[in-house]
Parts: structure tokens; sequence; C-alpha cells
């Protein structure tokens, strides 16, 4: 088949007395946030290369479909389909949801506590069916503190500008008028007669907090708030007591909090700490005092107490430790339970409040596992949680915990209906030397059958941005590629947090090639001790995990079988420099200002995957994107493959596919996640000459 050659029409751009030739930038529209929104608006020549580029991507995956469809049906056969969540007791009552074998979304359950009598109170299949639409994005379901509305918001693009509905449950009437391009966020207020929500600015920037009547249809929402810096973006939260609400105002590297009481009829929110660059901070309400969990002083974390806003005295709390991430409170009546993060690990602690003893709460025997911790009740006045824990072999399985006397009972267990045995896989947590001698935390997880004899092939999964750290928990879904003999490693490579802070700024700004370092010397620790070859490695990232992929792929081909890029983020430069996209100026911390830094423009022009093609051989290639992705747009992957096209000097695929009708997380529903992993794994097993 014919291979896709977009269009060539250069343009030289030019920044701080550099200049350089761009072929492609011509297909980015100056109306392309409207684009997002209404695809008719895609220029056509543009639109015609993506069909032709998706054309050739089936042509090359032809051979895949029935092992497409033998991973789906694997895949599937891993989730119960009719599966309950545990339920939350409201003031009145008892809520869950439901997943059905033949639906795509959920449904939203309740019933009067300690009665029998089930209603139906969200049904997403029957939604979408309702709106004849392909995409249906889900962005928030709350009910009324009255139990008597409903408030949802949908996104029907892909494009995350949401709209808000509010519902009477009883009569099933929108009894509110439509509140549009939103973040997707629901506040309902503790009187139920108003709900709070964030409103998208012209480049989908949440810079206004609006308080809307529940039953207005004509009436102006009143502006609660407002944001004068387009770097920071903001949302609204009750305190956990239910005195208070918070504004929260960041951007990735600094934040500001504002507060008002929840009684206030006309609110007027003051200020808690003035903003101060690298300086987080987020504060909480409970048992009459006030707990700020922030990074001022302590870069990875403490937690400080005073009673009062009005004149505050900061105590500490909970102290700093060193490369130890110090996590957020949930609150009891008596009891105070919290987070750690250290060695890419995570831990609980419980403090009871009358002795101001705290213990760690440990329930499983494994090395390498998730913790978690949700309520079971709005009421705080009980000493029961749900306690849960996941590993990369374990699936999920949560308690009922009695704080108190420490009795617990398995009350949820994730099941495989088509079988899984956890003794079947081995995992191991080791830590490998990178290019400066900083030890990078590494989780793998393999079939006990897999030899470790450099024969197998290996997916390295990564991402290092925003702080995010990668949580070694279970995924029912990577098993189709492990029991494949196909061995998968994630690291925890810096601009995560697995280590703390400092691993995220050591891996962000000037810093970032440290990410690609990490990853690239996992490759070659991999490799040296036998869990692969040179050039049997698969690998795996999305976003700016794309980013990711891009760099090392253009650093050290040589390495890799193959990369899956999902909407990466790969012509990072010219989206630094063009500050009226939506997450440009929210994120100078996290990758720098090219356009008014030199220093930052040298360096991103450096890596930036886009800029740095070269004349070479490069691995098997499979790149994703969607059309309505706002966050990471469609023109950067399509730019990159039309260069790589141009540019390198082997035969191996390259394969490009865009979703037209999905955002940044790709189809909407449980079928369109499960079809979007099997052609991922198709092609990883395709390349890999396995099925």
């Amino acid at each position: 088949m014919k291979v896709p050659q977009l269009r060539k029409k250069s343009e030289i751009k030019s920044c701080h007395n550099v200049t350089w030739e761009d072929n492609y930038s011509w297909i980015h529209q100056k109306d392309i946030l409207e684009v997002l929104k209404d695809k008719n608006k895609l220029n056509p020549e543009v639109k015609e290369y993506l069909e032709q580029e998706n054309e050739y991507a089936d042509y090359h995956l032809r051979d895949t479909k029935d092992l497409q469809k033998k991973l789906f049906d694997e895949i599937k056969g891993r989730i119960k389909l009719d599966d309950e969540s545990l339920p939350y007791k409201d003031h009145t009552y008892e809520y869950w949801t439901k997943t059905t074998a033949k639906g795509n979304y959920s449904i939203k359950l309740r019933k009067k506590i300690d009665t029998q009598n089930i209603e139906e109170i969200w049904n997403g299949d029957k939604e979408k069916l309702k709106l004849k639409t392909e995409y249906f994005g889900v962005g928030d379901l709350e009910v009324s503190n009255n139990d008597k509305y409903l408030g949802y918001s949908l996104d029907l693009k892909g494009s995350e500008y949401y709209t808000i509905y509010v519902r009477d449950i009883k009569t099933n009437k929108i009894i509110s008028k439509e509140i549009k391009e939103t973040t997707g966020s629901i506040l309902f207020s503790l009187d139920d007669k108003y709900i709070f929500y964030s409103k998208l600015d012209k480049n989908h920037r949440a810079r206004k907090i609006y308080r809307h009547k529940i039953g207005d249809f004509d009436a102006e929402d009143k502006l609660i708030f407002e944001e004068k810096s387009e770097a920071f973006t903001v949302a609204i939260t009750c305190s956990s007591d239910e005195k208070y609400y918070f504004i929260n105002t960041s951007d990735h590297n600094s934040s500001e909090q504002y507060y008002f009481k929840s009684d206030e009829l006309n609110p007027s929110p003051k200020l808690i700490i003035k903003r101060e660059k690298g300086i987080l901070y987020s504060v909480n309400s409970w048992g009459g005092k006030f707990y700020n969990h922030t990074n001022k002083n302590a870069e990875d974390f403490k937690i400080d107490i005073c009673d009062n806003l009005e004149n505050q005295d900061w105590k500490t709390f909970i102290q700093a430790k060193n490369e130890v991430l110090i996590g957020g409170l949930t609150f009891l009546k008596n009891w105070i339970i919290r987070g750690e993060t250290s060695g890419a690990l995570d831990k609980l602690f419980v403090r009871n409040i009358s002795t101001n003893i705290e213990k760690e709460l440990v329930f499983s025997d494994e090395n390498v596992y998730v913790p978690g911790v949700n309520l079971i009740q709005r009421d705080r006045n009980t000493d029961e949680v749900y306690l849960g824990y996941s590993s990369p072999k374990t699936p999920s399985r949560v308690y009922k915990y009695n704080l108190l006397n420490k009795s617990k009972q398995l009350v949820k267990e994730q099941e495989i209906p088509s079988g899984h045995n956890k003794n079947d896989y081995i995992v191991e947590r080791i830590e490998f030397k990178s290019h400066d001698g900083r030890m990078v935390p590494l989780t793998i997880t393999r079939h006990k059958k897999t030899k470790i004899d450099g024969s197998a092939n290996l997916l390295l999964y990564g991402y290092g941005s925003y702080g995010n750290s990668m949580s070694p928990s279970f995924s029912s879904t990577r098993l189709s590629l492990i029991n494949r003999d196909i061995i998968w490693a994630t690291a925890h490579i810096r601009g995560g947090m697995e280590k703390g802070m400092k691993w995220w700024k050591e891996g962000k700004l000037t810093n970032k090639k440290n990410t690609f370092e990490d990853y690239i010397y996992a490759a070659k620790y991999l490799i040296e001790k036998n869990y692969t070859s040179k050039g049997g490695i698969i690998g795996m990232g999305g976003s700016a995990g794309g980013l990711l992929m891009g760099a090392v792929v253009n650093q050290s081909p040589e390495l890799f079988l193959g990369v899956i890029m999902a909407v990466p983020f790969v012509d990072s430069l010219t989206t630094n420099l063009d500050h009226s996209l939506p997450l440009t100026i929210g994120e100078f911390d996290e990758f720098g200002n090219a356009k008014d830094n030199k220093k930052h423009f040298d360096y991103i022009f450096s890596y930036a995957p886009y800029n740095n093609i070269k004349k070479m051989d490069y691995p098997h290639m499979f790149i994703t994107t969607s059309l309505s992705d706002n966050r990471v747009l469609f023109d950067e992957p399509t730019k990159f493959t039309a260069k790589l096209r141009e540019l390198k000097t082997d035969n191996n695929l390259l394969l490009f596919k865009t979703e037209m009708n999905a955002g940044h997380g790709g189809k909407s529903g449980r079928d369109g996640a499960i079809e979007e992993i099997s052609i991922d794994y198709a092609f990883a097993l395709k390349i890999s000459k396995k099925n």
C-alpha cells in the first residue's frame, strides 16, 4: 500500500537569533480550539491525510485482526462485567454504582438505609442512547445533600468542554439551565440552593468560580472568584467538617487558597496564605483546627496545624522527612489517617486522636503493593473504614477495617472471571544506577516460566512528568503480554515523585534530560541483567510519556524493537512557544518558557522530539492520537509522523492512527478502551513475532 505523504511547505521559524525549518507547521489552524469542538472545521487536506494514515495503519495491522479479537476477548474476560462497587452511606441513603455485561457505562443506584427498595438514578448507556452520540464522556455525578437532585456533566466531543445539568431525581426532569464550557466538576452547596462550578475561558483554562442558583433558567450566575494569572487554574471544594468552602488556585509549582464559611449568603472569599513561587499548600479544617499540607521549608511536605485562619499561628503536626513524600489527611472523629511515599512505595499511618499515638497500617505480606483508604459513610463518627490494596500480581482486595479493635473483614475482592493464579507471576523491585549515580526504582513483573537469559522481549513503561508517580498496582490487561513471555517493567524515573519532591525537581525544567537518561539507563540495565537483549525492548508511554518515548528513540534507537506512543507530546518546542494553547502558560515551571528565556529555549530545542528527528534507522513505531484532544493537539504527532517518514532510513513499521471521535483519554466506554489496548498489544506482539 502506498505510504501516506503529508505535503511539505517550508516555513523558517526563528527565536532568540536561532532559525530552523518546519515543513509541516502549515497544518496548525489558528482556530484550533474550535476544531476540537467541531471536526467539520478541520482543514480538508489534513483530514484526508489523517484518513490515509488510518487506512495505512489498518492495512499493516490486517494480519492482527484475529489477534486483536483474541486479545479483546481475553482482556474483557478478566473483567467481572456485572459488578458493583461498595456502598457509601449518606444521611438517608446508601449509594453505589454497578456495571452490566452488556453495558459500557456505569449505573448509579441507591436505597434508603435499612430498606431493600433499590432505585436507579443514572444509567450511562441509556443516556448515551438517548443523546445519539458516538463519544460520551461523563465528568461528574453528584447527588445533592438533601438527596433530591442529581448534578451531572457531559462531554460529547472528547474536547473536555463539559456541560452541566441538574435533574430532579423523582421526576427525572431538568430543573436548571444547561451550563456550558465548564471543567465538569460540580459542588452542591450544603443548603442545596446552589451549585458551584468552574468555567473554562477561550483558551480552555479554568480561571473563574461561579455560583448557580438551582431552578434558574435565565439569570446570570454569580461570579465568586476570578484568577487573574493565566498560568493558574481554579477549583472549589468543601472542608472535611463541612464548615468552609476552599477555593484552590495553582499551577504545577505554586498554589494559593481562599476560604469562606459554608453558611455565607454572599460569599466573599478570604486569602489564607499569599502565593509564593515554588510553594504548594492545601488547608483543610477538622475538629476546630486547621491543617496545612505544605512544602514551605519542607521539600517533601509536612503538615502544620493552627486554631484559626484570622490570626494564624502554624505549628508542626507532621514533620518533614528527607525523600519521603508526606501525603494528605483523612479525618474521622477519633482518628487521622495519612499516607507516605518513599522509594516508589506507599504506606498508610493511623493516629489515635485521644492518645496522639500513630502506627503504620500493614495488611499485606507482599514487598511491593499499593494500599488505599476510603470512607464507609458521610458521618465520620465511626471507627470503620475501607482499606484496600493490590500489587502487580494480586488483584484488588478491600477490607472493612475497625481502627479500634483492628478487626478486618474482606468485603470485596477483584474477581478475574477467566481465572488468575498470582503464584504464576514474579514481581521484583530493584534499583539501578543512572548516568549521574542516582539510584532509580524499577518494578518488574514476569511469568514464572519466562527465562532470564536475554531471549524474552520486554515492555518498558515510563512517564516521568508533573510529579506523577507510577504506582505498582494490579492491571489485568497486562497479563495478555506477560502470559506471552513479554516482561513488563515500569521505570520510576525522575519527573515523578516516587522519591519525593527532589525526584520531581531533578526531572523538570533544565533537568528534564534526567528523565530520558533514567529511562535509557533502565533499558541498558535490563539488557545487562539478561531480562531482554539489545533491540528487544518495546518502549511505551502516553502524553508526557510520549515526549519521553520521542526523546529516547531519537537518542538511542538501537535499544528498541519498537515504541508505542499514545497522544504524544512530541512537538514540545512549538507548543511551548505558543502561549495561547490551553496548557502552555501553566507549565512554564514544568518545562520552561522558551519564548522569553533563551536558556529554556536552547534546552527544549536540544531534546524536543520533532526537532531532533535524524536521518537514521528507527525501530517499529505505533503512534496514536485523538482529533478532539485539547491537551496534546493532534497536529503534534501528525507532524512527528510526517517528518519521520521523510527522514528515517529503515524499513520498519511506522503506523499512525487518529481517533476521529475521541479526546486525550481515547475512546469513551469500556469496550472502546479495551479495543485501544488490544490494538496496542497486537502491535507489540506482531513485532515480537508472538501471538
